[in-house]
């Protein structure tokens, strides 16, 4: 069994502490379903939001969804000029017998334009 990283993103249209746990997680639901892939495959997830998010840790989803021995990080991500507003990031070390070039890395809604290179 191989170790792989998946990535995603999840533009939220406000910054509510409810509202964040919705769209994170279908984030992480999206990325587990889209690499057939369950909780126990999970290594780590790191979290990252923007600095205009602050109403609650984007790992609260996950916990909220059943991840709870899993090793979870939030950190601030850069504050860099033009950067696109209230962004979830996530970094999820899983162990799969996928090729590289198959793992679905999952950006929702306005986040795609991020990584347009491998967002499906």
């Amino acid at each position: 069994m191989a170790v792989r990283a998946v990535r995603g993103a999840v533009q939220l249209e406000r910054d509510e502490a409810g509202h964040m746990d919705e769209q994170v997680g279908a984030l992480l639901t999206e990325i587990l379903e889209r690499n057939d892939l369950a909780a126990d495959d999970l290594i780590s997830v790191w979290f990252t939001a923007t600095p205009d998010l602050h109403s609650d840790f984007p790992a609260a989803a996950a916990r909220k969804l059943g991840i709870v021995d899993v090793p979870l990080i939030c950190a601030q991500e850069l504050d860099v000029a033009g950067a696109m507003p209230r962004v979830v990031r996530v970094l999820a070390h899983i162990e799969s017998d996928r090729p590289r070039a198959d793992i679905a890395h999952v950006y929702l809604g306005a986040a795609a334009a991020l990584r347009k290179d491998i967002a499906q």
